[in-house]
């Protein structure tokens, strides 16, 4: 075994030992995009109970999740067009639902993917039942996209829930396949666009445990379902906050206790922690994860609960164990850095792959008692195209003085500190980011360490409103998008500039979605920082984008009207003074076309001059080779006005 190991991670290093002689050289913009150090999705597999290997399966039926992983021969539930089916061990298909009006479709996700909802097919755990979604967008407006790949063009319209407007309305219904019927949850929590999300089956598959959330996302309700009848059984806990709640994680049952279950939250101790709750209401629900500092669930094994915690810092992330029974815990990686680990079957070891700042891929084995930590195998070095420029990671206060805000900093190639060079400011800023980690790059990607090796300073850092820092940190943010952030990113720019080698005069700003949004915004409220700006698919104006995001963070403009307009972009257009540029999808279902297109609009009526390139096919985000034309667009914008 120990051979096959060696062999595998000896494929797996030799490349780099090719570009060992190579380190004074500069990647391309190719090599920045899509080949070195670009992340890299891989095929994923799993363990299930009897070690069955269980994927997707793209077909012209469309993408169809595993219907009975512990039967002899696979069955799948899928969508097609509107409606759900499945198919039976001998492959024959058959319709669950067989509505006729696009405007309902089943099976899919809703809610525009958000509170961690990410389908909407959920199979019971003896395989004789199937929950699925019914989401009704009749009511909801339509925006039109226009598709210039056929001979005339062809509009394809989406439904898009626009801010304060109407939303679509969720059911969810259980089919029982012997009975071939539907069974509709009776839900009457709030009113009709309420949410239901994180939908969980019991261990036994006779009830449904769903998180009830209000449209104004101020109120949960955790409630339990009769999976025969559809009756409501209770409600289990509730939530509520003046800012928002935001469930975003199903139930885990514990396997040595069915009637114990995990609970996610924020928004009880101010951490995103796990408590342990009875179904039965044997006992209030008690704080697993009791530390002030967000935890993330990872896996369960006996009477021990393993999960990665931020309390060592926010910019690393460890493996902890905790006992249920006793509530002791117990930290399982050492080293410092960035930590992905995984349990085995019988929970008696794990493994352990991280990075941190300098420090390339260690893969460690360690046994789950703490006892035993060893080193499996160590990188022999960084590319060395990634590491011929410094990176450097530290800490500035927010504007409020309450937090220290972590950055990343790229130093220019050959760096010498009695030169001055050109800053470029990268930013996203917004809700569920992290950008930088105690990784081997600290979080710098690929293009800024090429811009760096370009001349450039790049600097990186997050905010308030970011994750991973606690709620208060988080929600820092409500009814105001962009000014908590932007007063935090302008104490980090002051921080920057104030040493001789950052040309204060040669400044530059670049981000896309919210980090679009975070550009422009700081191009109009501090012309005299930012000399040059690159915005992508930039929100323009909170009234444009979607329900579900946008109402938590903003709510609506009839209980927000002041923060809808000092935020919105349009009334400061007149104030560019900076070159830019905005770059959007022109198909983009996310942020709107409306958006950067209003904005080029109020810049023309103000007489004020911007640069605006479209990606005719792609939506929010320019993928595949394409994305090396834009990148290299970006790239170019710097180097002809801000170098």
């Amino acid at each position: 075994m120990k051979r096959i190991i060696l062999v595998v991670l000896t494929l797996l290093v030799a490349g780099q030992f090719s570009l060992a002689q190579e380190s004074r050289r500069m990647m391309t913009m190719e090599e920045a995009v899509l080949g070195t150090g670009l992340r890299t999705p891989v095929p994923m597999t799993r363990w299930t109970g009897d070690k069955q290997v269980i994927a997707l399966v793209d077909s012209p039926r469309g993408m169809m999740p595993p219907m009975a992983p512990r039967g002899p021969r696979a069955r799948f539930a899928f969508t097609r067009g509107n409606n759900l089916y499945y198919t039976d061990k001998a492959g024959v298909e058959h319709a669950i639902t067989a509505y006729e009006d696009p405007g309902i479709v089943c099976g899919t996700s809703v809610s525009r993917n958000e509170f961690g909802i990410n389908g909407g097919i959920f199979v019971s755990p003896d395989s004789s039942k199937i929950a699925f979604y019914r989401k009704d967008e009749r009511a909801v407006t339509l925006f039109p996209l226009l598709d210039i790949t056929t001979r005339t063009g062809t509009l394809r319209e989406i439904r898009y829930p626009m801010n304060g407007m109407t939303s679509e309305q969720i059911a969810v219904g259980v089919y029982g396949i012997a009975a071939g019927t539907t069974t509709w949850l009776d839900v009457t929590d709030f009113d009709d666009e309420r949410y239901l999300t994180n939908v969980t089956w019991g261990p036994a598959g006779d009830k449904l445990y769903i998180q009830v959330l209000d449209r104004p996302q101020k109120h949960v309700h955790l409630n339990v379902y009769d999976a025969a009848d559809g009756r409501c059984l209770g409600t289990l806990l509730t939530e509520e906050n003046e800012r928002w709640v935001e469930p975003q994680t199903q139930l885990v049952f514990l396997e040595a206790d069915p009637d114990q279950f995990l609970y996610y939250t924020d928004n009880r101790d101010g951490y995103k922690n796990l408590y342990l709750c009875s179904a039965s209401g044997k006992f209030a629900p008690k704080r697993l994860t009791a530390v002030d500092a967000d935890c993330e669930y990872v896996a369960q094994r006996g009477r021990f609960i393993y999960y990665y915690s931020a309390e060592v810092s926010p910019v690393e992330r460890h493996l902890f164990r905790v006992d249920t029974k006793t509530g002791k815990m117990l930290r399982l990686t050492r080293d410092k850095g960035w930590h992905t680990c995984t349990l085995s079957p019988d929970g008696k070891y794990f493994s352990d792959s991280y990075t941190s700042l300098g420090v390339p891929t260690v893969i460690k084995w360690g046994t789950t008692d703490g006892k035993k930590l060893e080193t499996l195998w160590e990188s022999p070095a960084e590319n060395p195209l990634l590491t011929n420029c410094k990176i450097e990671m530290g800490t500035v206060k927010s504007a409020d003085g309450q937090y220290d805000n972590w950055y990343s900093l790229v130093y220019p190639l050959d760096f010498d500190p009695a030169k001055k060079y050109p800053v470029i400011l990268y930013v996203y800023g917004g809700p569920h980011s992290q950008l930088i980690t105690d990784n081997t790059r600290g979080g710098m990607s690929t293009w800024d360490i090429y811009m760096a090796q370009h001349g450039y300073i790049v600097f990186t850092m997050d905010n308030r409103g970011t994750s991973n820092r606690g709620a208060a940190y988080e929600k820092a943010i409500h009814k105001q998008c962009g000014q908590a952030e932007m007063a935090d990113q302008m104490e980090g720019m002051k921080w920057l500039l104030s040493h001789p080698w950052a040309d204060s005069e040669r400044v530059g700003v670049h981000g896309w979605s919210y980090g679009g949004f975070m550009t422009i915004s700081l191009t109009v409220n501090y012309p005299e920082v930012f000399k040059v700006a690159v915005a992508g698919g930039p929100v323009i104006d909170w009234k444009w984008y979607e329900i579900m995001y946008g109402e938590r963070y903003m709510e609506t403009e009839a209980t927000n009207p002041e923060g809808f307009a000092k935020t919105s972009l349009i009334p400061q257009a007149k104030n560019l003074k900076s070159k830019l540029l905005i770059c959007q999808g022109a198909i983009d279902d996310t942020v709107v076309w409306e958006h950067s297109l209003s904005f080029i609009e109020a810049c023309i009526k103000n007489k004020v001059q911007v640069d605006y390139f479209p990606y005719p096919t792609h939506p929010h985000n320019v993928r595949g080779v394409d994305r090396v034309h834009l990148m290299d667009k970006v790239t170019m914008y710097f180097e002809d006005y801000l170098k």
